[in-house]
Parts: C-alpha cells; sequence; structure tokens
C-alpha cells in the first residue's frame, strides 16, 4: 500500500511498507505541465536527484504490541538495554506515525466543512432561505466519531507505555524522553484540532474532551519533571528540545544509509577511450599531411591546426556518446542500508532518475494517465528503485521496513510566474473583484511491485501554485492485492 501526502508547503511525502518478500521495485512518474519550461538545461538531472529526493526507512511491524512487549521483557532484565531502547523506540515513532496522519486527515475533512459551511451561508444570505444542515449535519456526527476514536487509542496508547516504567536508572532515561515527547506531541496534535474544528454546539462536548486530554498530558509532564520551567516558558525552546527528542527516538530504528553514484570508473575509461581514438585519426591526419606538404610550411602549421581543432570538437561529442551508450538503462546510484546498532549490512537499492518522452513510456503508464491533446507538452520526471533488502538481518521480531520518500518540489516553484490576475463576479447586484494565484496541475503515477506480485499502479492530481501545493488527490489505482482480492471473489 502506498500513500501520497503533503508534508509541508511544497515537499510530498510518499510512504509505503515493504513486505517480507526480499526484492522490490518502484517507479514514480511526475508529470510536469510544459508551459512550465523544464528540462534537463534547466534543472540537470543529479541537480534534482540530490536537492528533491529525499530516502529514509525504519522498522516496521505489524503487530503493534510486540515492541512494547520486547521493551518489557528487557525491563525484567530478560533481553539488553540496547533491545529495550530499540523496542520502545520503535513503538513510540509508529505511534507518532499513526497519530499524524489520523490528525492529518481529521485537519483536512475540518478545514472542507469549514469551507462548504461558508458557501452555504453566503448561499442562503443571497437566497433569503435557510441553510440545509442535513448533509452538514452527517458529516458532524462522522468527524465526531473520528475523534472520539482517536482520543481513545491515543489515551490506551500512552496507558499502555506508562503502566511498566523501568526502575533500572539506565533504561529510565531512555523511558522519560519517550514519554516527555509523545506527552508533548499528543497534546500539540490534539489542539491543533481543537484550533480548527468548526465552531457550533455540535462540537462542544468533542472540543471539552480534546481540551482535557491536552491538559492532563501538561500536567503529567510538570508532576514528573521532564522540563525545566525556562523551557516550559519558552516555546522556542521547547521546539526545539522536542524536535531533538523526535531525533533520539528516530536513531535507533531508523537505518543507516550509504549513497554512491556509480559509473565513475567507466566515465574515466571512456574519456580516454575517446582521446585515443581521437588522437589516432588526428596522428594518422598529420601524417598524410606531411606526406603531402613535405617541409613545414605555413599551409602545414595551418593544417595541424585545423586537424587540433577539429580534435577538440570531435572528442567531446565522441565522449557523450559512447557516455550515454554505455549508461543507457543502467543504474545511476546505489545505496547501502545498514543497521544503526550492529552495522550490518541488511539492504542495497538502486536507482534510476531521467527525463522521459511519453511516447518511451511503456502502455500501462500511458493508459493509467489518460492523456489528451491538452498534455502533450508535459515533461516527465521519471525515478525507480530497486531493492533486495535481508530480513534475516533485521532486528529480532521485525520481518518490514517502512521507506518514506521525500519529493521536494522547491524546484518548480521558480519557474512558475509570480504574482496574482483579478477574477471579477456579479455578487448582489454588484461587481465584486476578487485576486487569484495561479495554479498548476500535476500528474505523479507511481507503479510498486514487490517479488512476483501482481504491480500496483497508482495515479495522484497534485494542485499546486508558487506559495504551495494546495491539494493532493488520489483519482486512480489498479493491481495490487486489491485487484487479486476481487479476483478470489469472482471465481468463488
Amino acid at each position: 500500500m502506498i500513500t501520497v501526502e503533503r508534508k509541508d508547503s511544497f515537499h510530498l511525502k510518499i510512504s509505503r511498507v515493504m513486505q517480507e518478500e526480499t526484492s522490490h521495485r518502484l517507479e514514480c512518474f511526475l508529470f510536469v505541465p510544459g508551459e512550465l519550461g523544464l528540462n534537463d538545461h534547466v534543472l540537470s538531472e543529479s541537480d534534482f536527484y540530490y536537492s528533491a529526493i529525499h530516502v529514509k526507512r525504519t522498522y516496521y511491524s505489524d503487530k503493534h504490541h510486540l515492541p512494547l512487549v520486547l521493551s518489557r521483557l528487557a525491563s525484567r532484565g530478560r533481553l539488553s538495554s540496547g533491545q529495550y531502547r530499540l523496542s520502545l523506540s520503535l513503538y513510540a515513532y509508529q505511534y507518532v506515525v499513526a497519530l499524524d496522519r489520523a490528525t492529518q486527515s481529521l485537519l483536512d475533512t475540518a478545514r472542507e466543512m469549514q469551507r462548504a459551511g461558508r458557501r452555504a451561508d453566503e448561499r442562503s444570505r443571497q437566497d433569503e432561505t435557510p441553510a440545509d444542515g442535513g448533509t452538514s449535519e452527517g458529516q458532524a456526527d462522522s468527524l465526531h466519531e473520528r475523534l472520539e476514536e482517536l482520543c481513545e487509542l491515543a489515551q490506551g496508547i500512552l496507558r499502555r507505555l506508562r503502566r511498566n516504567r523501568p526502575g533500572d536508572v539506565n533504561l529510565h532515561k531512555y523511558y522519560a524522553n519517550i514519554d516527555n515527547y509523545l506527552s508533548w506531541f499528543t497534546e500539540q496534535r490534539l489542539l491543533a484540532l481543537v484550533a480548527h474544528l468548526p465552531r457550533g454546539r455540535d462540537y462542544r462536548a468533542i472540543r471539552e474532551r480534546l481540551l482535557a486530554i491536552s491538559q492532563d498530558e501538561s500536567e503529567h509532564r510538570e508532576r514528573e519533571e521532564y522540563n525545566a520551567q525556562r523551557v516550559v516558558h519558552d516555546p522556542t525552546r521547547m521546539s526545539n528540545k522536542m524536535r531533538l527528542l523526535r531525533r533520539l527516538i528516530e536513531y535507533p530504528v531508523t537505518l543507516k544509509q550509504i549513497t554512491q553514484e556509480l559509473g565513475g570508473g567507466e566515465q574515466k575509461a571512456v574519456k580516454g577511450l575517446a582521446t585515443g581514438l581521437v588522437m589516432i585519426f588526428v596522428s594518422l591526419g598529420l601524417l598524410e599531411a606531411r606526406d603531402a606538404l613535405g617541409n613545414i610550411t605555413a599551409l602545414f602549421v595551418l593544417t595541424m591546426a585545423l586537424l587540433y581543432a577539429m580534435r577538440e570538437v570531435f572528442k567531446d561529442d565522441l565522449r557523450n556518446t559512447l557516455w550515454r551508450w554505455l549508461r543507457k538503462g543502467r543504474p545511476k546510484w546505489r545505496r547501502q542500508y545498514f543497521d544503526a546498532t550492529s552495522n550490518a549490512l541488511v539492504g542495497r537499492q538502486l536507482e534510476w532518475f531521467d527525463y522521459k518522452r511519453f511516447g518511451k513510456l511503456d502502455e500501462q503508464i500511458k493508459r493509467v494517465r489518460k492523456r489528451n491533446v491538452a498534455q502533450r507538452e508535459e515533461v516527465v520526471l521519471h525515478y525507480r528503485s530497486s531493492s533486495r533488502m535481508s530480513p534475516t538481518r533485521f532486528l529480532s521480531g521485525y520481518e518490514k521496513t517502512r521507506e518514506t520518500l521525500s519529493l521536494d518540489l522547491t524546484p518548480l516553484t521558480r519557474l512558475m510566474d509570480k504574482g496574482s490576475h483579478q477574477i471579477y463576479r456579479l455578487k448582489e447586484g454588484q461587481v465584486a473583484r476578487e485576486s487569484v494565484e495561479k495554479r498548476h496541475l500535476l500528474n505523479l503515477v507511481i507503479r510498486e511491485q514487490g517479488g512476483n506480485a501482481e504491480p500496483l499502479v497508482q495515479r495522484w492530481k497534485i494542485v499546486m501554485s508558487r506559495s504551495r501545493i494546495v491539494d493532493v488527490v488520489k483519482v486512480h489505482e489498479e493491481g495490487g492485492e486489491n485487484t487479486e482480492a476481487e479476483r478470489g471473489e469472482a471465481q468463488g
């Protein structure tokens, strides 16, 4: 399963869980409007790869209580202190990821309901009729249920964490750091929900419960004396400290990686070969000129200069041609993943990135994109990775990893027009003028395949302006486990 989320103003976060298979393939096709003028001369493939593509992998367990069970065993002396830190960090990290995703979905729903409510109020004022609240009431009940479920889950997870406090001083410092951060992070996410909930009596009860949980977490940190008073009263210090604690939590469960650019030795060999081939022809030309012109004369010097000029021209062209022919279709980078504690090599990944023409794409991607005449000038950015992991070298009890690919679209915003334009509307018999910023529509097609399974293909629409990513919506999905399940039901 692949998820694409808006991380911040200009970053997309593409997440997937790597199953037990040892071989995985991922392809991302980003269709950029041709009006932006993007090409390899404006932004080279290497520059875009190093500046815009960032990959991170962490351990993952679908048995959500396993890390907590292992940490309790370690706290009783049955496992090492290192295993305690790893297990508790994984438990906390998976909670943070789940809570962040859940609250972001709720925030998007709340904002959409606020916009729908404002549009309904505006229409009711224009028509002088009361707004129909049937749909909004149903949406309010659904949002209320989801918020109640979020509160129950968050309180339950934190309660299980605090049920078994380690007595060992060396273990308690790990517990205190994690409990401190989870308490603060939970409070922040719940307060963000309160700030963006629609106004009205329908949300009074759930708003009060969110505030009560946030107050309880603040009092819990104060009782445990996790933070000094000067830190508590300074938001900047508190934010910086929590960011440091977040890094301490992620460090044990995040795989270390080394990225290596491939083809360095081959590039030197191609350069030497091209120079040698050109010099052979230049030397033969000089010998022929010497035989034809005899002694050194002005004409011979002129001929020699012409031959050397041709050498400089054709040497670079020949080198580039040989290099493209040799590297065509071959990986450009290699990542090696190491366990953060044991430094054991747990996997490798090969990566490709290049510009492609629409006609060079395979039929499945063309069909999923559904391109028409209006998009015939699109530029396609193609990223591909092929990884092979070694689950036998993973931490004990874990056979999966979670990969997060961050795609920075900031380089594209520099190609977009500045400013905004005016739109005129007729409103209550008067002409109203509104400022509208120009937006661009990008398409992201992702294809993932694990082992010999059927590939999963998804298409996402990305609406963005020069100032931010406005919206990310999934519009198509095919293949993968869903299709196989449907086929099984049909055959049954």
